[in-house]
């Protein structure tokens, strides 16, 4: 039989070799799996890092340029939100008050927790006929009544400035709009559209620019261009984490292996 000599002159045959090592083999296959799922976490960050990068730069480029025109009606159709949306862009027409639509949201207080309220989603009519769903801003629950809100609402023909954003998708945990009970969640253009029985109606929406020291209802310019992007940490945490699952099985392969002889 082949034996091998350790350091201190004691043999040990291949069968004792293998019997050291073998318990080592189902946790070693599960670090294995860990780390591969650490790892993969860690380069899904860096390209969800590199997506939001590339996401601010492309907000800051269209956000803050001059106001131009909404895209036309004929490009209706095939209109894609990852071109235009938050381009910056003016539209003139007439608001059609009778037609708000509430949706609600709260509202990021500058102390405590948010406000709930509405916003207020009023269509305007174009020149051609075709309409642009327009959020106004946001209200407090108390003032969802025009009465209740010391506003004068714009009439007749005006010109607005806003940004231009994507119809909303509803997530798992969000409530179904209800328009025959006219309760909104979602901003969903299309349904608001048919609830309120318009057509020619653009698939997308137009958050108005905010009024600098703004103190009436509604509050306009709700959109958040300081896109958080903390994808970095979260990489190199999973990074690190990988690290240390190394080390602990390094160390208890150690004391497997190393810790007594047989």
């Amino acid at each position: 039989m082949w034996v091998r000599v350790l350091a201190s002159g004691e043999p040990r045959n291949d069968h004792q070799m293998i019997s050291r090592f073998r318990p080592l083999l189902a946790p070693g296959i599960a670090t294995l799996i860990a780390l591969a799922i650490l790892i993969a976490l860690g380069v899904w960050q860096l390209e969800r890092k590199a997506w939001k990068e590339g996401l601010i730069a492309q907000i800051d480029a269209r956000a803050h340029g001059e106001a131009l025109d909404i895209a036309a009606e004929a490009q209706w159709p095939v209109w894609r939100a990852e071109d235009d949306e938050f381009r910056h862009v003016r539209l003139t027409g007439t608001f059609l008050h009778d037609e708000d639509v509430a949706v609600y949201g709260l509202m990021s207080g500058q102390r405590g927790s948010p406000t709930q309220g509405f916003y207020l989603f009023t269509p305007m009519r174009l020149a051609s006929g075709a309409a642009v769903m327009v959020n106004r801003g946001f209200v407090p629950a108390d003032l969802r009544d025009p009465a209740r809100r010391s506003e004068t609402a714009p009439a007749g023909e005006v010109t607005v400035t806003g940004l231009v954003r994507a119809p909303e998708t509803r997530g798992c945990f969000m409530p179904e709009n209800q328009p025959a009970d006219d309760r909104w969640f979602v901003r969903d253009i299309a349904e608001m559209a048919r609830a309120r029985g318009l057509d020619r109606v653009a698939p997308f929406w137009i958050d108005l620019d905010p009024v600098p020291n703004a103190t009436g209802w509604p509050r306009p310019g709700q959109t958040r261009l300081a896109i958080p992007n903390n994808h970095l940490g979260y990489a190199l945490t999973w990074f690190g984490i990988a690290l240390a699952l190394l080390g602990v099985f390094g160390a208890f392969a150690w004391r497997r292996t190393h810790g007594s002889v047989a």
